[in-house]
């Protein structure tokens, strides 16, 4: 069976939610670049586009990639949006992969975005009393003392560390050291390939270009991340604070998709294959536990072995989450999130998948080749995974 490869990408650069540059720049604009950019890198057609699968998480309803699709001149390719919480992006890879390698589709774009900024707020009407909810955000699961469904910095967080016995000071050298790797990255020039320029609107409705991603701190220290907060200081020895969990953030991603004979016939670069991909289900209190879950099952189904991955995504939705997938599955911490990841980029819960799987395939081809994993855990108790080959 022939492989599923990536043949053309494009992201935006990151900002931070609410206060960054991408404040008042509506998420379909920032989709509709990306797919754009993507379908242009890729040397494909527009009306090769069979269809768009964009994955979303706090749009609010409707098909976002349809949107993005008429916006960037698709008219006869379809839009399906897709949600997975966190996970999102890597599952809209997969739908894509299957679709084409079915032999269904021949080109399918996958990706993701997520506009923190510009979320709407909405209601729900108490079925009892009759009163709504201002602000109402959809849960993930039943809510539970042991897994609150509105608050992660527990459910996933500090439940992870808590169980492992994972320290403070672990959470904050690594974030400490996303950081670093990511304005190293920034500083090196890698996102540039990677990163297409968009359009943003400032307080005064003001277009101007944004393409450097924001959210990254060059002055963090580990004296810093100490004095924070943290979140639940009426939780005996509550460790997640602020500096050693993602950031909330705007951004979007998309993946220009084929098979590699059609790649071959086409002339087309290929920027990466997709050898397998998979999701896993797991109790919503132990979220932040589900990464080597979910390892194991694309392992096992791909027929390989953690030995034979070069490079690691595990995304920092926590510090916690990274620390504990690499003391559980015994990983190098020097092959995880080379160029940084939510702790310092920023986590645009829809785009985050995309985001990884494309940071993955270009650090993969700085270095060489090999495999690499993109996996991350999502809300509701979930995980999702994805086997890249440079």
């Amino acid at each position: 069976m022939t492989n599923v490869v990536i043949v053309g990408t494009a992201r935006t650069a990151i900002g931070t939610a609410r206060k960054g540059s991408l404040f008042n720049t509506p998420p379909e604009r920032l989709a509709a670049t990306v797919l754009r950019a993507a379908i242009e890198r890729s040397g494909v057609g527009f009306d090769q586009i069979d269809d768009v699968v964009m994955a979303e998480s706090l749009s609010g309803g409707g098909a976002i990639a349809r949107y993005a699709a008429v916006e960037a001149g698709l008219l006869n390719s379809g839009g399906m949006a897709v949600n997975r919480h966190c996970a999102g992006s890597l599952t809209a890879a997969g739908v894509a992969a299957g679709a084409i390698i079915s032999g269904m589709e021949r080109f399918v774009v996958a990706g993701g975005v997520n506009s923190s900024s510009m979320m709407p707020h909405m209601q729900q009407r108490n079925p009892y009393t009759g009163e709504t909810e201002d602000w109402w955000m959809p849960p993930t699961h039943p809510d539970s003392p042991e897994a609150p469904n509105r608050d992660m910095s527990i459910t996933v967080g500090w439940n992870a560390a808590s169980t492992l016995g994972l320290t403070r000071e672990e959470m904050d050298a690594w974030a400490l050291r996303s950081h670093q790797r990511a304005i190293a990255a920034i500083d090196q020039g890698h996102f540039k390939e990677q990163i297409v320029p968009v359009m943003a609107i400032d307080a005064q409705g003001n277009e101007f270009v944004f393409e450097v991603d924001e959210h990254p701190r060059r002055d963090s220290t580990l004296e810093k991340l100490a004095s924070l907060k943290p979140l639940h200081p009426e939780i005996e020895g509550f460790s997640i604070t602020a500096g050693n969990a993602s950031g909330t953030n705007d951004a979007a991603v998309a993946m220009v998709m084929t098979r590699e004979d059609i790649a071959r016939e086409e002339g087309l670069d290929v920027l990466a294959k997709i050898l397998g991909w998979t999701s896993i289900g797991i109790d919503p209190k132990d979220t932040g536990l589900s990464v080597p879950k979910v390892v194991e099952k694309i392992l096992a189904r791909t027929s390989r072995r953690r030995e034979d991955i070069a490079l690691w995504e595990i995304n920092e939705a926590f510090a916690a989450v990274p620390v504990a997938a690499c003391r559980v599955m015994d990983i190098d911490e020097d092959t995880v999130n080379i160029s940084g990841s939510g702790c310092s980029l920023g986590h645009p819960i829809g785009a985050s998948g995309g985001r990884m799987i494309q940071t993955l395939a270009y650090d993969l081809k700085r270095r060489g080749g090999g495999l690499g994993i993109a996996t991350m855990c999502a809300g509701g108790g979930q995980a999702g995974a994805v086997l890249i080959e440079v």
